[in-house]
């Protein structure tokens, strides 16, 4: 960032400080990776990238102060003994500061004027002021400049003569300074092609030692990329969740997924019980596993995966006219129309917003269309609330129910975390409306409602009534039409 400022001409003492600190390190850098031996291929390489600039480096430290200003225009960013000519015109315009403040000593003693002050402003430059109350005693030499409301300010030949030295020192100071920073930053410049290689391998090199110190720290996996198309996590976390104060209680999971048997995973449960979580840690250790790290699992086979979709949380755009049922849609949209054999898909909920039938309906459609499509049949993790949808694993063979454990204890549940084959019989919505604090009569209520819900759920033969197809009703013909008309 520095050196791009620094090119293109906004750049400031601070950057030039910044890089010229940068370029000082990198050889205890080099030092410590020449003791890496055998050193992996990529390392080495990377190592072969960086380009040390201690030439230059050495130029910045001697040239630019410790902490400068930013803006070239207040000076004091060029080190003292730096440029002898600059040290000169620093040391004019100093004493000449101190000759101003023995001159104020010295008129008051001459004039008896106590009051009087010696100032400088940017229109008039050096005066004396004196109070008006002290006009008397004004000497003949001085030369009224200025009245003010309360006096007035005066020159003397000799003020006028020091004021040139002080303000001529000042001003060419500033100038030798922005002349020795501009000769500093074309040299930067120069070697801009140079500094940015370097600046590429050492942000790789950065990357893969934040890997290195995460999964050590960590307790992360090496992942094994193999050609297959299966995704196999034995105990596998979320790299977030398990760094938090009571990560202690963070439960692992397995998960198993392919293009056959294990292609759409169904995760039911009642809110609160871990499915986000789960589904959003497969997403995560996949991308981390990708980009070269290691992952937060016992061990991952996996084969290449080329994208990631996810439809997670619930948002609008109400500016464009978009409700929160409708960026559900569009995103589920997005996901069959781009998905393939070679993705891995996360839905954490589809159909909400809608009436319940809408909502089951168009959930069990995608999942049809992702296991039947050719052309998609992506390996899936789907969290749902509707545990009718998991009937559907009864008709697709690559589909499998999975549910995250709960024990209950009367009314009350406790959430093990724990993902397990097999479907949840209830979403348990209600348990965790009490959990929230809803009133004992709303929930008792929320109990008799669901109760009379239950009972009309199957069909006559104990099916699902939303996995039977709808009956077609029969063709009525002309005569039957005309039948109607008989005696």
């Amino acid at each position: 960032m520095s050196c791009s400022r620094l090119s293109s001409t906004t750049g400031n003492p601070r950057d030039l400080r910044a890089l010229g600190t940068s370029l000082q390190r990198i050889p205890d850098l080099l030092e410590r990776l020449a003791k890496i031996a055998p050193a992996p291929p990529l390392l080495a390489d990377l190592a072969s990238r960086v380009e040390p600039q201690p030439e230059l480096a050495g130029e910045i430290a001697r040239a630019i102060e410790d902490n400068p200003p930013a803006l070239l225009r207040d000076g004091g960013y060029i080190r003292a003994g730096y440029s002898p000519r600059l040290d000169e015109l620093r040391s004019a315009s100093t004493q000449g500061k101190d000759w101003i403040a023995q001159l104020q000593e010295r008129e008051a003693a001459r004039t008896g004027i106590k009051s009087l002050k010696v100032r400088y402003n940017k229109v008039f430059g050096y005066f004396i002021e004196v109070t008006k109350t002290n006009l008397s005693q004004v000497p003949p030499d001085y030369v009224r400049r200025q009245t003010i409301a309360t006096g007035e300010r005066f020159v003397t030949p000799e003020l006028k003569e020091y004021e040139e030295k002080i303000l001529g020192s000042e001003e060419k100071a500033i100038a030798l300074e922005n002349e020795l920073f501009q000769t500093l930053r074309d040299r930067v410049v120069a070697k801009t092609a140079a500094i940015q290689r370097t600046a590429d391998a050492l942000a790789a090199l950065d990357v893969l030692s934040s890997f290195a110190e995460r999964a050590q720290v960590c307790r992360y996996a090496r992942p094994e990329i193999t050609d297959g198309d299966g995704l196999e996590i034995r105990g596998g976390r979320h790299p977030v969740i398990e760094r938090l104060p009571d990560a202690a209680r963070f439960v692992p999971n397995d998960t198993l997924l392919d293009r056959g048997d294990n292609q759409i995973m169904i995760i039911t449960g009642p809110n609160m019980a871990g499915k986000s979580t789960y589904i959003r840690q497969v997403a995560l250790i996949v991308i981390m596993a990708q980009m070269g790290a290691y992952v937060p699992a016992d061990s991952l086979r996996m084969g290449v995966i080329d994208r990631v979709f996810t439809r997670v949380g619930a948002g609008d755009d109400l500016v464009r006219g978009r409700s929160t049922f409708m960026v559900e849609m569009q995103e589920t949209a997005n996901i069959l129309n781009n998905a393939t054999p070679s993705s891995l898909i996360v839905l954490d909920e589809i159909g909400r917003g809608t009436s319940t039938f809408d909502g089951i309906s168009i959930a069990w459609s995608v999942v049809e269309h992702l296991h039947n499509t050719p052309a998609v049949k992506a390996k899936t993790l789907f969290a749902t609330h509707y545990h009718e949808l998991t009937d559907i694993a009864l008709s697709l063979p690559g589909v499998k129910n999975y549910n995250v454990r709960v024990s209950e204890q009367g009314d009350r549940i406790v959430f093990l975390r724990r993902i397990e084959p097999g479907a949840a019989d209830k979403s348990y919505g209600i348990q965790v409306a009490r959990l929230a604090g809803l009133p004992a009569e709303v929930v008792a209520r929320a109990k008799e409602i669901l109760a009379n819900l239950e009972e009309n759920e199957l069909g006559d033969l104990g099916q699902a009534r939303l996995a039977q197809p709808r009956a077609r009703k029969p063709k009525i013909t002309l005569g039957d039409q005309l039948s109607l008309f008989d005696e």
